[in-house]
């Protein structure tokens, strides 16, 4: 039994109730409404005005709302979802619940039924996108799998008023993450209170493992007691998982680097649709590009940029996913891509670039630096890369402006490629050609 579900009743007859007080709705107000009328007339002789002010109804519609939003919250509740849920979904559970769908086992399964089948993977994803938002360090997979040591001890937060802002609201998904995480009781009012008037300065006078210190600039600075951390890094770290090499090339290099065999089986990580759509927003109508997607897979951006107009080629090195490819009606060359030689002549060359290449290690470096020389002058290169390729600065990148923005990063959603098998972060990045 799922410790997290709470609801005393089935599903199926918590929809059952709801579907007969929702047909039931026109009569109780049609007999109510002729209640009213019958007291009314037991208080008037002949229908003479009688001071009186008898309340006036709503209508069926507002009735018929009102039930819904009582059985979503029924099963939002009583499923725990919110307890589950980290701030970014409850956000987005919200938007859809906005919406009033019907309140049938089938939306239920769609809007919730992921938050009970997987209560575990969305507790730990709800820490992560806390955590990351308060600094990089806690997006990168390779410093989660080292302990404590490393990780920030305090973050500033700014905007941190006593009963609201920016900053508090932190602080609330904070310690609701954790203890989600620890399965403690969730951190009450008074909790809260006391953090954000910055009361609790020494880690002797700490709540759940943070204290904080205020300031008259508005900013706060908030710590993390030793064992909070190491929590919080053990957590991450197997939210994050092991990263495998996709490819023999990456394999042989992941194997040198640990001392460790060779796995056989090489895991995969196609790109998940959600992540190609992000990735095609970038892109405008393409008819007549000439675009190059090394390390390509069973096709899946090949097939979106196919829908764009463009003229696609891809590489791959695994026979079989090629054939994929191919089946689907793709230009697809079996070859390791870092043994492709880059073409003599510039027309040969490349509008654009978009690539998935491996994930282990720096491996990815050595694909995109020599993708890049398959651009023509001005040609674009986008590539889905492990967050950490920006903190290993081994690719060519504009410096961030005045503002700290920098457009060749891109973060994606916590979480984009859990169908693919891994959690770790990820991101976009973008490179240009010089055009001379």
């Amino acid at each position: 039994m799922n410790q997290h579900v709470a609801i005393r009743r089935s599903l199926s007859e918590i929809v059952e109730e709801y579907d007969a007080k929702n047909a039931a709705i026109a009569a109780e107000l049609a007999a109510t409404e002729e209640r009213i009328r019958a007291l009314n007339t037991a208080v008037s002789i002949e229908g003479n005005y009688n001071e009186l002010s008898l309340p006036r109804l709503p209508g069926q519609r507002d009735l018929s709302r009102a039930l819904l939003t009582s059985a979503w919250r029924c099963a939002r509740t009583g499923l725990n979802v919110d307890r589950v849920a980290g701030s970014i979904d409850r956000k987005r559970i919200d938007m859809k619940l906005k919406e009033m769908p019907a309140f049938t086992l089938a939306n239920i399964r769609d809007i919730l039924g992921d938050f009970i089948a997987a209560p575990r993977y969305h507790v730990l994803k709800g820490l992560a996108e806390v955590f990351c938002n308060l600094d990089p360090a806690f997006k990168s997979h390779d410093k989660m799998k080292v302990g404590v040591k490393g990780l920030p001890k305090r973050v500033i937060l700014s905007g941190f008023g006593e009963w609201d802002g920016y900053g508090r609201e932190k602080v609330q998904d904070i310690l609701r993450a954790m203890s989600a995480l620890e399965g403690n009781p969730e951190p009450s009012f008074e909790d809260l209170r006391a953090l954000s008037k910055g009361k609790h300065p020494t880690a002797e006078d700490a709540i759940h493992g943070v204290w904080c210190k205020k300031y008259q600039n508005g900013n706060a600075h908030l710590y993390f007691a030793p064992e909070t951390l190491l929590t919080v890094n053990r957590a991450l770290a197997e939210f994050y998982g092991e990263v495998l090499p996709d490819s023999p090339e990456a394999a042989a290099e992941k194997a040198k680097a640990t001392g460790t065999a060779v796995s056989k089986d090489l895991q995969f990580y196609p790109t998940p649709q959600r992540v190609v759509d992000t990735l095609m927003r970038e892109y405008g109508d393409m008819t007549g590009y000439r675009v190059l997607e090394p390390s390509c897979g069973t096709g899946n951006i090949m097939d979106a940029l196919r829908a764009k107009g463009a003229k696609v080629l891809g590489i791959e090195v695994h026979a079989g996913r090629a054939a994929k490819a191919r089946a689907k009606g793709h230009g697809v060359h079996i070859a390791n891509f870092l043994q492709v030689p880059v073409p003599d002549r510039d027309s040969d060359l490349y509008d654009a670039v978009v690539m998935n290449p491996p994930f282990a290690g720096k491996h990815y470096a050595k694909h995109v630096l020599h993708a890049i020389r398959f651009l023509k002058p001005g040609g674009v290169l986008r590539a889905i890369l492990p967050v950490t390729a920006r903190e290993h600065d081994l690719l060519p990148a504009p410096k961030s402006n005045r503002w700290g923005w920098n457009d060749a990063w891109k973060d994606l959603p916590i979480g984009s490629f859990r169908e693919a098998g891994t959690n770790v972060n990820t991101v976009i990045y973008t490179y240009t050609a010089p055009k001379s």
